[in-house]
């Protein structure tokens, strides 16, 4: 079946992207507003794009004339910090998903715990395995006002039992037990169930090829 995004309905494509490009890292962003308020919002049209330097990606609706909270405090004092969700914290998560009112405290809503950043200003949620202090590369107009911002990662905490090795920065990724969002209004992923596929070299490619006849 061919979907023809130029002819199909923005709310129809959606779906197709949304259902297909699965599952996707949340990015429970933290920022804080012109008057230092804190706004604390999950997006799924996340990921991290670059290493070196290091580049995370969120992609931000509309809300009214302007973007989505988020978007417009990341504007407006240039940092963020994106904490990861974990299975323990995704109904708080979910609690802070409800469009509430411009200044409202989304993590007291959720009851959850602002940390002190150590690079920006924005806090880190404290029940977050996993927080990334960014502040703002860019933010790229895609039209229909949304946007794509870009945010250099500046310092990264990850949850002290989940380091094997901080010398050679082995983490326990397992056990970080993140979700992923699926489709749908209220379906994710667990992380924890996986699968092994090693990279092949070219040799070991050749080496698996029938032999010519």
């Amino acid at each position: 079946m061919l979907f023809d995004f130029s002819s199909l309905a923005p709310d129809l494509a959606y779906k197709v992207l949304v259902s297909t490009i699965v599952p996707r890292p949340i990015a429970w962003v933290t920022t804080l507003d012109s008057e230092g308020r804190v706004n604390a919002a999950p997006y799924s049209f996340f990921n991290a794009v670059s290493s070196d330097p290091a580049v995370v990606a969120i992609g931000i609706g509309p809300k009214g004339k302007g973007l989505k909270d988020t978007g417009e405090n990341i504007r407006q004092t240039g940092q963020f910090v994106v904490n990861l969700v974990s299975e323990g914290v995704a109904e708080a998560m979910n609690i802070t998903a409800i469009d509430v009112e411009p200044g409202v405290d989304e993590l007291a809503m959720a009851g959850l715990t602002p940390l002190a950043s150590t690079k920006v200003k924005p806090p880190r949620i404290a029940e977050s395995p996993v927080a990334l202090e960014c502040e703002r590369l860019a933010v790229v107009e895609v039209g229909n006002g949304k946007a794509v911002v870009l945010g250099r990662v500046l310092a990264v905490h990850v949850r002290d039992d989940c380091v094997l090795d901080a010398t050679k920065a082995y983490i326990d990724t397992p056990k970080l037990a993140l979700i992923g969002r699926m489709h749908g209004r209220g379906w994710y992923a667990r992380t924890t169930d996986r699968i092994e596929i090693p990279r092949l070299t070219v040799a070991e490619w050749l080496a698996r090829r029938p032999a010519a006849e």
